[in-house]
């Protein structure tokens, strides 16, 4: 009986969900970092804990399929945590102005497609229907991380490579761009499930 208590337990705390966890605790760091938008050290210490939190998007999943550490948690935890981090950076992003303008479009259209697929995702999971992520899903991660990386040194990264800023914005609307694509692909793929009755 103890031993079948304990299993659970430890398969949560194994250590791709550590990192998942620890990615989740990095989101409310950055963006309070973010609070001091004309201070470069916590623009530079907010960029740091941001690479920090984006390596670990790839490892707990690699370390998980490796180590056949996969775990129901963790399916449902990572995606999430991608998420909290993508969109707790922007809103922060767009509170000091460092995304303004017509690039708020970008920022709308990339916090709406994630809101929406989470709700399809949970719909879907109800129907025991997967979801798996595309190859184009993941380049449009990518995209993301990079661009929201120039964006979080901001000012301060302007003063070690000027231009950084422009990058950054350039790079959330091909983010923006393959956010749309992703979620016509996703909405199209889970078409035959939706609204059955």
């Amino acid at each position: 009986m103890a031993s079948s208590m304990t299993r659970p337990i430890s398969r949560n705390w194994s250590l791709p969900n550590v990192l998942t966890y620890a990615r989740v605790g990095a989101v409310p760091i950055v963006a309070g970092l973010l609070f001091w938008p004309g201070e470069p050290w916590a623009r530079w210490t907010a960029l740091a804990l941001f690479i920090a939190a984006a390596v670990t998007d790839f490892f707990d999943g690699y370390l998980a399929r490796a180590w056949a550490q996969q775990s129901s948690l963790g399916r449902m935890l990572d995606p999430i945590a991608d998420k909290l981090l993508v969109s707790g950076v922007i809103l922060m992003l767009v509170a000091d102005q460092t995304i303004s303008g017509a690039t708020l479009w970008a920022a709308i259209v990339i916090l709406c497609r994630e809101i929406l697929v989470s709700g399809l995702r949970e719909y879907l999971a109800e129907l025991r229907v997967p979801m798996p992520v595309t190859a184009v899903a993941k380049w449009k991660t990518t995209a993301q991380l990079v661009a929201l990386g120039f964006l979080i040194a901001g000012p301060a990264g302007e003063k070690v490579l000027p231009g950084s800023t422009l990058v950054g914005v350039i790079l959330l609307w091909i983010a923006a761009i393959l956010t749309l694509y992703t979620g016509w692909d996703y909405m199209k793929a889970s078409y035959d499930h939706v609204g059955g009755d």
